[in-house]
C-alpha cells in the first residue's frame, strides 16, 4: 500500500476514487507546524534558527499520518504545486523524521497542475524530490513576515494607542489606499466647460461635434474655464457655417486577453461579479479539488495560484475544437495564440487558470455547483476560450469639421466606432475601473466638402473629479504594477486590512479607517525605507531569486535584519511630542481641511483663540484645543459634523466624543463616542444614560442624528408572530443584531440592515430558527422518520453540517462512517442514540422517554451508584463511540483557501 498525502480532505477525497485500494489518501489540513506567536521563535542571533510548533489539528493529523505510513512501502507527498506546497510537503516529511517513522520508507515528492485522473495518474509516473530553494523561499518570506510583524507591532502599541500591527506587505498596500486618500484631500476642483454641437447632414441624420480648435489653436478639455468663454464661443458656433473638411476611416483590431492568472481572476471577479478576492479563491479552491458531477467526483479548473499565462497544447487544441462547434470556423484563428507574461520574476511553474475540460460547457455543470460556484466556472471558461478566438475587427472613424464666422475658423471633431467582426467580443469583454467606455457611436456616411446643418449647441459646466478610490480590484492591480507581494498572498492581505480596522469597504470602494491614516503616517515619518514600493519590490525580486536557487535565504535574511533592528533602535527614545509633530504635518490636509471661506482650519471653534492639533488618548488619536483643560473642545480625526465644526463640550472632555444633536423628544443631547470596545451612541448624561453600539461595518462617520435616533430606539417592533400574534423584536445585542420571539433569538445576517429589516424578513429569520434553522437562516432539512424509540419520542436521521446524525428529542448522535442516512435501521438508531443519552447523564431525553426511562430502571441507576468507575468508563466509551471525531466535527479550511 502506498500512502499519499495532500492538503485538503476535498482533494483527497477526489483522488482516492482515481487511485483505488493500492493507495490510502491522507489530508494534512494544511500546515500542520507554524511559528508560536510569541517572541524567540526566529532567533536572528542564532543564525536565524526558527522553532516551530505542532499542535491541536496538526498533532492530531501527523499521528493519523504516522499511524498510516508504519504500514506502508512508499510515502509520496502531493501538496499543491506552489512555493506554500512545497513548504508543507517538507514540514510533513520533516514531522515524519522526527518522529522517527519512516525507517527506510522511500519518499517521492509530486506535482500536479489539475485534479484530474489523467493529471494524478501522470505525476505518479513523473516523481521527484522536495525543491529545497522552493522551501528556502518559504523560510525567508515566513522569517521576514515574522520579524517584522513581531518587532514593528510592539513599537506602534507603545508609541501610536489604538494601531493594532504592522506586516511587511500589509503596510505597504495600506500605504496604497492611504496615499490615494491623501490625494482626494487634496484636491482642488477646477471648472471647466465644453462646446459640443448637434449637427445633420444633408439627408437628415444627426450626430454630435465637439469644439476641438479656434483660430489655428488647439482646444484642450481645461482650456475653457469660464462662462464667460464658453458664451462667447457659443454665440460664434451660433452663427457659423458648418462642412465636412476631412474624414478618416481606419481599420482597427481588437485582441483577446491571456487566460486567468490569479491577480486577473481576483480582479475579473470583483469586477464582474462583486466578489472579494478571498471569496473568489475559496470558490477556486473547490473548483479546482473537486466536485460531483454526475456520480463522479472530477475538478473543474486548473490549479488557482499561479502567475502563468499560457496553456497546455492538448487544451489549446480543445478550446479551438469548441470554438469552432459553437461559434462557426470565423471565430477561430489560423494559428493558435500563445501569451506570455509582461510582470517580472513571474513564476510560471504551471499554466493558466482554465477548465479541466474546456468542452464542459458551464450550462452542463450549473445544476451541480452552488451559485457563485457556477458563475466563476463560466468567467473561466469564457475568459479561456475567448483567448484564443479570432480578434474583433472594428472601423474607427474621425471626422473634422470647419465652422466659419466671418474670419474666423472654428474646428470641431466627431468620432465614432464600428464592429466589422465581433470576434471574441461575442462571448467575452475584459472590465475596466475608473476608465471611461470607448466611444462606440456610428457616425452617419459623409465625405469632404459636404455642408452640415446646425441645429443645437450646447455649452456646459463640468467640474475635473478627484482620483477615485481604490476598489479591491484596482488595488490588487495596482499592487502586481509595482511588484508589491505576490498574486497568491493578494486576498490575505487585503482581508488583513479589514479584520484590523484600517479600511472599511464603502460602495464597493476602499476607504482608509482614521487608525488606518495613523499607522501609514507614523510608518511614514519613522520607518520609511520600509514602506517604500521600491523597497519592497526588490526585496520581493530577491526572494524569487531564492526560489531560483541564486541567493543564499540567510544571507538575505542578514542584510534585512541589520538595516531594521538599527532603524527600531532608532526609536527608543522617541516622544510623544515628536510623534504628534510629525502625524500633524504629513495629516494636515486629511485632518484640517481647507475652509470655504479661507480662514484658518486649526482655530478652534469653541475658545477662538486656541489651536487644534492631534491628540492621543487611551482609545486612540482625537483632535483637541491647546488651551485644554479650559477650553475642552475635541473632536475624532475625520468626521466633521453637520455644520463642519465638532464640539464636544458635553462629555466632560473626553476625546472622541462627536455632538450629533438634540434628542427632539427628550430634549437630551446625542453624542457619539470612542469606547473601550468601539464607538457608540450616547443619549444624555447621567449614571446609565442610554446607550448603543454601531453595528459591524457601520463607518463612524456616516453616523447622522437621525440614524443615532434609530439605534437608540432599538429594541423595536418590527411584526407581529402569524401564529401567536406576539410582538417580533430587532435589537443590537452582545453578539449584533438580532430579531427575538419571546425565548426565541435569531441572528441577522450580516447583508441585513438592522435599521432598514422589515417585517417579511424578521418573520421569515423567526420561523426559520423555530423551525431548527441556525443563525436565523433556512430551516433544517427535514429528516428520515425511523420510528420511535421503545422509551418514548420519535428517532429520525437528518443531514448535518458535519455529516448525518439520528436524533430523538434533544439527543444528537453522529452516524459513525460505517454507516449512512440511507442505510441505517431503527435498531441501530436506538443504539446510537441510547449510547449518547447515556454519555450525557440522560439529558436532553424526550420527557415521555425520561420518566418511562426512570420507572423502568430504578436497579440500573442503584448499581450505578455502587460502581462510580464503571460507569465513568462506559460513559467514557459511548462517547467515543456516539461522537464524531475532530475532523468530522470541524472540517478546516484547505490550505490557504
Amino acid at each position: 500500500m502506498k500512502l499519499l498525502v495532500v492538503e485538503s480532505p476535498a482533494k483527497a477525497k477526489t483522488i482516492n476514487k482515481y487511485l483505488g485500494s493500492d493507495y490510502e489518501v491522507i489530508a494534512s489540513f494544511g500546515h500542520i507546524r507554524d511559528l508560536p506567536a510569541k517572541d524567540g521563535s526566529v532567533e536572528p542571533d542564532n543564525d536565524f534558527s526558527m522553532k516551530w510548533e505542532i499542535e491541536g489539528r496538526g498533532a492530531k493529523q501527523v499521528a493519523e499520518i504516522a499511524r498510516a505510513v508504519k504500514g506502508a512501502e512508499k510515502l509520496i507527498l502531493a501538496t499543491d504545486p506552489d512555493r506554500e506546497g512545497e513548504a508543507i510537503s517538507w514540514h510533513v516529511l520533516e514531522a515524519l523524521n522526527q518522529k522517527k517513522v519512516l525507517k527506510g520508507i522511500p519518499v517521492e515528492r509530486v506535482t500536479f497542475n489539475a485534479v484530474t485522473k489523467d493529471a494524478v495518474q501522470k505525476a505518479l509516473a513523473n516523481p521527484r524530490q522536495i525543491d529545497q530553494a522552493l522551501v528556502d523561499a518559504y523560510l525567508a518570506r515566513r522569517a521576514l513576515d515574522y520579524l517584522v510583524g513581531f518587532t514593528l507591532s510592539p513599537v506602534l502599541w507603545r508609541k501610536l494607542p489604538g494601531a493594532r500591527s504592522a506586516g511587511r506587505v500589509q503596510s505597504v498596500a495600506l500605504r496604497l489606499v492611504c496615499d490615494r486618500e491623501r490625494e482626494i484631500e487634496a484636491f482642488r476642483a477646477r471648472e471647466y466647460w465644453s462646446l459640443v454641437a448637434t449637427l445633420a447632414t444633408e439627408s437628415g441624420q444627426t450626430f454630435e461635434a465637439r469644439l476641438v480648435g479656434a483660430d489655428g489653436k488647439k482646444i484642450t478639455r481645461l482650456d475653457i474655464g469660464n462662462e464667460e468663454e464658453a458664451k462667447a464661443f457659443k454665440a460664434a458656433l451660433e452663427t457659423a457655417l458648418f462642412a465636412v473638411s476631412e474624414v478618416e476611416a481606419k481599420p482597427v483590431k481588437r485582441h483577446p486577453q491571456p487566460p486567468f492568472q490569479t491577480s486577473t481572476l481576483q480582479q475579473e471577479a470583483s469586477r464582474k461579479l462583486g466578489l472579494a478576492p478571498a471569496r473568489t479563491m475559496q470558490l477556486a479552491q473547490r473548483l479546482y479539488e473537486g466536485v460531483d458531477i454526475g456520480g463522479e467526483t472530477v475538478g473543474l479548473i486548473t490549479y488557482m495560484r499561479t502567475d502563468g499565462v499560457d496553456m497546455d497544447p492538448s487544451a489549446i487544441t480543445a478550446a479551438r475544437n469548441v470554438i469552432g462547434k459553437e461559434f462557426g470556423a470565423k471565430y477561430v484563428p489560423n494559428a493558435p495564440r500563445k501569451y506570455m507574461v509582461k510582470a517580472k520574476n513571474a513564476q510560471e511553474a504551471h499554466e493558466a487558470i482554465r477548465p479541466t475540460d474546456l468542452g464542459r460547457l458551464p450550462a452542463m455543470v450549473a445544476r451541480q455547483l452552488e451559485p457563485e460556484q457556477a458563475k466563476l466556472y463560466e468567467l473561466i471558461w469564457k475568459r479561456t476560450i475567448a483567448s484564443q478566438m479570432e480578434s474583433a475587427e472594428m472601423e474607427r472613424t474621425t471626422v473634422d469639421i470647419a465652422a466659419k464666422v466671418g474670419a474666423r475658423n472654428l474646428e470641431l471633431r466627431a468620432s465614432g466606432q464600428v464592429v466589422l467582426f465581433d470576434g471574441f467580443l461575442t462571448l467575452y469583454q475584459e472590465s475596466r475601473d475608473d476608465e471611461e467606455d470607448e466611444d462606440s457611436k456610428k457616425l452617419p456616411a459623409m465625405k469632404a466638402g459636404d455642408p452640415l446643418e446646425k441645429r443645437d449647441i450646447a455649452a456646459d459646466q463640468h467640474f475635473t473629479e478627484p482620483p477615485p478610490r481604490f476598489s479591491e480590484a484596482s488595488l490588487v492591480k495596482r499592487m502586481e504594477e509595482l511588484g508589491i507581494g505576490r498574486p497568491s498572498t493578494y486576498a490575505a492581505t487585503l482581508s488583513t486590512l479589514r479584520d484590523r480596522e484600517y479600511v472599511r469597504i464603502e460602495k464597493k470602494r476602499l476607504v482608509p479607517e482614521d487608525k488606518g491614516m495613523l499607522v501609514t503616517a507614523f510608518l511614514e515619518s519613522f520607518f520609511k525605507r520600509y514602506v517604500e514600493f521600491d523597497f519592497t519590490a526588490n526585496l520581493e525580486e530577491n526572494l524569487d531569486r531564492v526560489s531560483n536557487a541564486e541567493i543564499d535565504w540567510k544571507a538575505l535574511l542578514r542584510a534585512f535584519w541589520d538595516e531594521f533592528q538599527a532603524s527600531i533602535g532608532e526609536t527608543k527614545d522617541l516622544r510623544v511630542g515628536d510623534v504628534l509633530e510629525a502625524l500633524n504635518g504629513i495629516l494636515g490636509e486629511y485632518i484640517f481641511p481647507k475652509k470655504a471661506d479661507g480662514s484658518d482650519p486649526r482655530v478652534c471653534p469653541t475658545c477662538g483663540n486656541g489651536q487644534l492639533s492631534l491628540k492621543l488618548g487611551k482609545f486612540g488619536a482625537f483632535v483637541g484645543c491647546s488651551n485644554y483643560p479650559e477650553c475642552r473642545y475635541t473632536r475624532p480625526l475625520s468626521v466633521p459634523a453637520a455644520d463642519g465644526e465638532a464640539s464636544a463640550e458635553g462629555g466632560q472632555g473626553t476625546p472622541g466624543v462627536r455632538i450629533l444633536g438634540t434628542d427632539p423628544v427628550t430634549n437630551l443631547e446625542v453624542t457619539l463616542r470612542d469606547g473601550r470596545f468601539g464607538p457608540y451612541i450616547q443619549l444624555g448624561e447621567g449614571e446609565k444614560p442610554k446607550r448603543s453600539s454601531l453595528p459591524k461595518g457601520m463607518s463612524p462617520s456616516s453616523v447622522t442624528l437621525e440614524k443615532a435616533l434609530a439605534l437608540l430606539s432599538l429594541p423595536r417592533e418590527v411584526a407581529r408572530h402569524p401564529e401567536s400574534g406576539e410582538p417580533i423584536l430587532v435589537g443590537i445585542g452582545r453578539f449584533g443584531p438580532y430579531v427575538q420571539h419571546g425565548k426565541v433569538y435569531a441572528n441577522i445576517d450580516k447583508d441585513d440592515d438592522v435599521l432598514e429589516l422589515g417585517a417579511n424578513r424578521a418573520i421569515d429569520l423567526i420561523v426559520a430558527k423555530e423551525a431548527g434553522g441556525g443563525r436565523g437562516g433556512r430551516a433544517a432539512t427535514p429528516g428520515r422518520a425511523l420510528g420511535d424509540h421503545p422509551a418514548g419520542g420519535a428517532l429520525e436521521v437528518k443531514a448535518g453540517k458535519y455529516g448525518p446524525y439520528v436524533a430523538w428529542g434533544k439527543i444528537f448522535a453522529t452516524l459513525p462512517k460505517t454507516m449512512t442516512a440511507e442505510s441505517i435501521t431503527l435498531e441501530q438508531a436506538i443504539e446510537l442514540a441510547n449510547a449518547k443519552a447515556e454519555a450525557k447523564g440522560g439529558k436532553g431525553k424526550p420527557k415521555a422517554a425520561s420518566g418511562a426511562a426512570k420507572a423502568k430502571a430504578p436497579a440500573k441507576k442503584a448499581a450505578a451508584k455502587k460502581a462510580p468507575a464503571k460507569k465513568t468508563a462506559a460513559k467514557t466509551a459511548a462517547k467515543k463511540a456516539a461522537e464524531p471525531n475532530a475532523t468530522e466535527k470541524k472540517t478546516p479550511k484547505a490550505a490557504r483557501g
